[in-house]
């Protein structure tokens, strides 16, 4: 009886894997790609020949593909993701890190350049790779984000699950300390920047790129945060010379720094420039403008650019008096800038001629902090933040009342000068109104002229003595 089972249980365990192996034989398999990212392209890599399988009963045969032998029995591989059995049969282990496995998969075949079976950039958000040998397959993806992992027993679908990453550049507003697309500064001011990039997990070969306008000159990057920690400087190289697609600097993060990041992980880049005297004034703004590049190294994507714009202003001014109902223009006024209302600390400036002063850089030589004014009555100072300003008269024309008090100047948003209710447009220039005063009646010694008064007495009397003298003698 015992013999009849042990031989009744050996009929039934051939029977099944001869089931199972029937059931693989001759078939090929398919992966379909849904919600894939149009203009990405994906490449498929066979890891493991399933030799056969029972879908229900979860039983899958696998071996190592030739061109993957040596990887899959490397040290790194076997014992770490996968056990292979003396039959070369390979089963994976447990608690094993997929998303690392095949990131492992994907360097491999990238680094011995090992052959592919298809690949197919999307046109759709769908696509297929059909005919396929039934095996386990690396689904690799230029977006430079977590590759996939399936069986075709025989078909399988894949959803796209990863996104590009995303990166937001900010400036910050001195006035206010917050961030935003654009910001007001004088020349000679540090102005601060954040970019935060949005991983996505499985990221590679992550670069940010900064590319600063003419106007602004970089100082350097300040620090940089994963989820608000501060990343050790040994995850990154910050490069600023040498660099071939025309950028300020880039931040070169290492791929095992890529490797430990997470859907939606935020990398937040903090850094400086100093507003030079490039800068334009008003108009379009200095722009500061970022993106990431990722991905293959032999199809690299970016992000789209994103941009701030950093703005600074110029005040004109007008010194005249009045003569009749004219506004007639004063030389000789001398005046100083301040952010202080009593005029103390002026801003230092340098002449660019023509009546034009700019505001000085930071150690800057040859500047001046008072300007006078010529027979144009006019000058122009450039380079302002949007703030209030204090005009104070120093030294007036000769013959004119100095100011009692300094000129108020408020430069507003979109560089307004001295804009009002009535009036919110602002004016053209600041006029300073002198005023001369009239000749004052003199209350001082009579001087000299009793004399005269005196003298044309005494003639007139002698001449009149002299007349009644010659009538008497006639």
């Amino acid at each position: 009886m015992k013999n009849m089972l042990r031989i009744a249980s050996l009929v039934l365990a051939l029977m099944m894997v001869f089931a199972v192996t029937a059931f693989a034989e001759g078939e090929t398999g398919s992966i379909t790609i849904n919600d894939a990212v149009v203009g990405q392209t994906y490449t498929i890599y066979q890891i493991l020949d399933l030799e056969s399988y029972n879908a229900s009963a979860n039983a899958y045969a696998y071996k190592a593909t030739t061109a993957w032998n040596t990887f899959i029995n490397s040290e790194a591989i076997k014992g770490t993701y996968v056990e292979v059995d003396d039959q070369g049969y390979v089963t994976w282990k447990d608690g094993a890190n997929a998303a690392a496995f095949a990131k492992a998969a994907q360097k491999y075949a990238k680094d011995n350049s090992i052959a592919n079976q298809g690949s197919v950039t999307a046109t759709t958000t769908t696509i297929s790779f059909t005919g396929l040998d039934l095996g386990y397959y690396l689904v690799d993806t230029t977006l430079g984000t977590l590759c996939s992992l399936d069986t075709t027993n025989p078909n399988v679908t894949m959803k796209e699950k990863n996104e590009v990453p995303v990166n937001v550049k900010t400036v910050e507003e001195d006035s206010t300390g917050k961030y935003g697309e654009k910001n007001d500064a004088d020349i000679g001011q540090t102005v601060n920047f954040k970019s935060t990039i949005t991983a996505q997990a499985g990221a590679e070969n992550y670069v940010f790129h900064d590319t600063m306008s003419a106007g602004l000159t970089y100082t350097g990057v300040t620090g940089i945060t994963l989820n608000g920690t501060a990343v050790d400087a040994s995850n990154y190289t910050v490069v600023a010379e040498e660099l071939t697609d025309d950028c300020t600097f880039e931040v070169r993060f290492t791929q095992a720094f890529c490797d430990t990041l997470k859907a939606n992980d935020q990398i937040v880049i903090s850094y400086t420039a100093t507003l030079n005297e490039n800068a334009v004034i008003a108009g379009e703004g200095n722009p500061n403008t970022s993106k990431v590049s990722y991905g293959d190294s032999s199809n690299t994507k970016y992000t789209p650019d994103s941009q701030t714009k950093t703005y600074t202003w110029d005040v004109d001014v007008f010194k005249y008096t009045i003569k009749g109902e004219t506004e007639t223009a004063l030389a000789g006024a001398t005046f100083t800038l301040s952010k202080n209302a009593d005029g103390s600390n002026p801003i230092a400036l340098v002449s660019e001629g023509n009546n034009v002063y700019r505001v000085a850089k930071t150690g800057e030589t040859g500047t001046v902090t008072e300007i006078t004014t010529n027979t144009t009555g006019k000058f122009t100072i450039k380079g302002l933040d949007a703030d209030t300003y204090y005009l104070t008269e120093t030294a007036a024309p000769a013959g004119y009342n100095k100011l009692a008090g300094p000129v108020t100047v408020v430069i507003g948003e979109n560089g307004v000068v001295n804009a009002t209710t009535e009036a919110p447009q602002g004016v053209n220039e600041v006029k300073v109104l002198n005023q001369t005063g009239t000749e004052l009646p003199s209350t001082g010694g009579i001087g000299t002229t009793i004399f005269y008064v005196v003298g044309g007495v005494l003639v007139v009397g002698a001449v009149a003595l002299l007349i009644v003298r010659r009538r008497r003698n006639a």
